[in-house]
């Protein structure tokens, strides 16, 4: 399907309309990017009041993994575009959206179905584009798991290969951790009940001495065909598989980036479509190492709210819409996570003022309805000549902003 050819108005018969699969913080950056646009967005999520659907025009609140109710959704509100912001969405219902000419799905429906669990992209990148990963192996069973893991050997990481912001992920380093491990895995139950519910990933620990995120952005050029755009480089920490800082540019060998670059091209080619994808990387040296790709904005890209031009929204936004994109930096800057802190509903935040009194700070507190103790509740970003001062200055003003519980009926 071609790129839309023109942009329309909202709530009228030439609106162009884009529905968000997903509506958490990302998705509610998106969504403010396109209406910025003269977008008419229409959010679903699996429960109400999320981030996205607090700015959409309209809003659903379906199962995404019932085929059913969203194929109705879709023939509801007829978008132009599907655009899937989480994993855990009926990805063969998108197929069949696409093959019937119903809806074009960003970036594709193929590229949904392989991203959606971590053996469909693992395969992808091993053994068909034979890029270089970690050691790997599936199991669907404890027994299976140990057997994996006698394999590859200690250390290694188990995920579940349907989840996201390490949920469900441990680090092995004795055998005492696998039963452990297996039972935890099988806690990332959001799509508990799709195919394979059970199975794991076993990977064999590299022994890198960095991660990055390299944000690259599919876009039409100025003839009409599709060109690979690269964002700086961004750094990250991860504690059990989920960010809690990020910084951009991330420092790297000219080698290990131009590696990066090709790898990242050549999986997101394979995917196809318009759009930006998150690629992951193992660094050590000038050696690289593909670990994962989402294809959509990346939870470690929100620092680009604060150091480029154009931020990962809205280069997202921009992409699969056809419209030029640009990827420059314009200063270095870091972010940092706001946790819940408690399990709470309608939580309120204290120390606001304080944070942003924090030379070049900003935050975005996404509005979320319930908090849990370890819920991403927000995230502070700052600006600085380096980012070895820019992440100082967004801790210190992620550690400023402290969520408190509110009394009923207050």
């Amino acid at each position: 399907m071609p790129p839309i050819p023109r942009l329309g108005t909202p709530l009228s018969p030439s609106a162009t309309r884009v529905m968000l699969l997903g509506c958490g913080e990302l998705g509610k950056e998106v969504i403010i990017a396109l209406q910025r646009l003269g977008c008419e967005v229409i959010g679903v999520d699996r429960y109400a009041n999320a981030p996205g659907m607090q700015v959409a025009h309209r809003s659903h609140v379906i199962a995404m993994t019932d085929g059913a109710a969203l194929r109705a959704v879709i023939e509801q509100e007829r978008p132009h575009l599907v655009v899937p912001e989480i994993e855990a969405i009926a990805t063969a219902t998108l197929a069949e959206i696409e093959r019937e000419g119903l809806a074009e799905i960003i970036p594709t429906a193929r590229a949904a179905q392989l991203t959606m669990n971590r053996e469909g992209i693992r395969r992808l990148a091993a053994e068909t584009l034979g890029l270089p990963t970690s050691p790997y192996r599936f199991a669907d069973s404890l027994a299976e798991m140990q057997a994996a893991i006698d394999a590859i050997g200690l250390p290694c990481v188990v995920k579940p290969v349907m989840s996201s912001s390490g949920k469900g992920q441990s680090l092995l380093k004795t055998p005492a951790d696998v039963q452990k491990a297996w039972d935890y895995s099988q806690t990332a139950g959001r799509v508990a009940h799709l195919e394979k519910p059970g199975r794991v990933i076993v990977e064999g620990f590299v022994d890198f001495d960095y991660e990055i995120t390299l944000l690259t952005v599919r876009a039409l050029s100025a003839a009409g065909t599709l060109e690979t755009h690269f964002c700086e480089p961004i750094g990250h920490v991860q504690v059990n598989g989920d960010y809690v800082e990020s910084w951009q540019p991330m420092a790297m060998s000219p080698v290990a980036l131009q590696r990066a670059r090709e790898i990242a091209q050549a999986v997101t080619n394979d995917l196809g479509g318009r759009g930006l994808f998150g690629v992951e990387f193992f660094i050590k040296g000038d050696q690289v190492w593909f670990s994962e790709v989402s294809p959509r904005p990346h939870d470690t890209g929100l620092v680009t709210l604060a150091t480029q031009r154009l931020s990962e929204f809205e280069l997202h936004a921009r992409a699969i819409l056809g419209l030029p994109v640009d990827t420059r930096l314009r200063r270095p800057g870091a972010s940092a996570v706001i946790y819940g802190g408690m399990d709470e509903k309608g939580i309120a935040f204290e120390g606001v003022a304080e944070a942003m009194q924090v030379p070049e700070s900003d935050l975005r507190l996404f509005g979320k309805p319930e908090s849990f103790v370890k819920r991403r509740m927000g995230v502070a970003v700052a600006n600085a000549d380096d980012t070895d001062e820019a992440r100082r200055r967004a801790k210190t003003a992620s550690r400023c902003v402290r969520p408190v519980g509110v009394p009923t009926g207050s």
